[in-house]
């Protein structure tokens, strides 16, 4: 073995073969290894504290126990978002290859209360045959599918990840095509309105949105996040939400990077060993995934749609289901603002009182990064007191 153990200063540069294809195929509906990956098994008090710091949602229903303790559950519960840190995304199969986030499907069923203890189950379910794209060249579209279980043996959530899958090589040639002025030249003006913005922003908390009140057509609330920083990032995966096999220092990070070095690269700069994750905190790897800068991750966007939708719709709400695509990159200086629409409300299969909504996050160039659709259940005045 090489003192590297066969890890380079650039990322790898693996290429789709029909051995490749055969063998991910053979695994088609495989349920994957998940020990390696877990984050938070129990969530703690301050683990659902650590969280919500991480994405910047500080509603009191999270985080303030006595405020908590007044709300129909009884107690603080975790945002919905918190199964992305119980289990870090399983890294599967596609050697050599790139990968960014394509899209996220979600389904909620029960809340995750304070020391509950949450146990995920996660199986590779396919992928799309290769497709040509401007974007990268060519590439495959796979899915992952995460159920998360309480210790009462209710299925909390479950989470179809899909990924696109890319030739380094190919996206990295495309790169000046895309090529944009970053960071991005706010000047002081435009960093005062935005930081006023997100300082006027209030949760919508115990008041009650009713469903009766809520009319096709309506806006929910903005949220703002940015300019997204190198901090914002750290605080992430402080969360425990990295989508990758926990990030580590020193020997135990090097004993895996030799174990598997395509899970890392050499920083020229500092020499040091990086993981393949540092795309999302470091300029020199974004580059050679064929990114601008760094960017953010795909999982922390969805964290930010839901943290915008339990914003509008109050304590007394759910969120049932939800879908995101990202398009584009979020660069470090980048500012996105979340909203939606509601598209439809009706009684649902279930019994339940809910609208229907199409969301969306929007960059200072005026992108839609985040595409999505989410399912929320109201109260009804119908039941009030009930």
């Amino acid at each position: 073995m090489s003192v590297d153990g066969g890890i380079t200063k650039e990322l790898a540069k693996g290429k789709f073969t029909d051995e490749m294809m055969g063998y991910m195929r053979s695994m088609i509906g495989t349920e994957l290894r998940t020990e390696g990956c877990v984050n938070n098994e129990y969530a703690t008090r301050l683990a659902i504290m650590r969280f919500c710091e991480g994405i910047g949602d500080d509603n009191p229903l999270w985080t303030d126990p006595d405020y908590a303790a007044a709300s129909r559950h009884g107690g603080i519960i975790a945002p919905p978002s918190f199964i992305f840190a119980c289990l870090a995304s399983v890294q599967f199969g596609w050697r050599g290859l790139g990968g960014f986030h394509a899209e996220t499907l979600l389904e909620f069923n029960a809340p995750i209360r304070v020391d509950d203890r949450i146990t995920a189950r996660v199986w590779f379910d396919g992928f799309d045959d290769p497709v040509e794209s401007n974007f990268g060249g060519r590439r495959i579209k796979d899915y992952v599918r995460q159920e998360y279980w309480n210790q009462n043996d209710e299925l909390v959530a479950k989470f179809t990840c899909s990924r696109m899958r890319f030739e380094r090589s190919e996206m990295q040639k495309r790169r000046e095509g895309r090529k944009i002025e970053l960071p991005h030249p706010w000047t002081d003006d435009e960093i005062a309105g935005i930081e006023a913005d997100i300082l006027a922003e209030k949760e919508r908390g115990a008041t009650p949105r009713y469903w009766e009140d809520v009319q096709v057509g309506d806006e929910i609330d903005t949220l703002t996040k940015g300019p997204i920083g190198l901090t914002d990032e750290i605080a992430f995966v402080a969360a425990g939400a990295a989508p990758i096999p926990r990030v580590a220092a020193h020997k135990v990070s090097l004993k895996r990077y030799h174990k598997h070095p395509k899970w890392a690269f050499r920083d020229p700069n500092t020499m040091a060993l990086e993981p393949v994750y540092s795309v999302h905190y470091n300029d020199y790897a974004a580059s050679l995934q064929g990114a601008q800068a760094a960017y953010d991750v795909g999982i922390q966007r969805t964290c930010w749609q839901i943290h915008s939708l339990t914003h509008w719709m109050g304590d007394d709400a759910r969120i049932k289901a939800a879908t995101t695509q990202y398009r584009s990159h979020v660069y470090l200086s980048d500012v996105v603002r979340l909203s939606g629409k509601v598209e439809a409300k009706e009684v649902d299969a279930d019994g339940d009182h809910v609208v229907r909504l199409t969301t969306w996050a929007t960059n200072q160039r005026g992108q839609n990064v985040m595409p999505g659709t989410a399912t929320v259940a109201l109260p009804t005045r119908a039941t009030k007191g009930a």
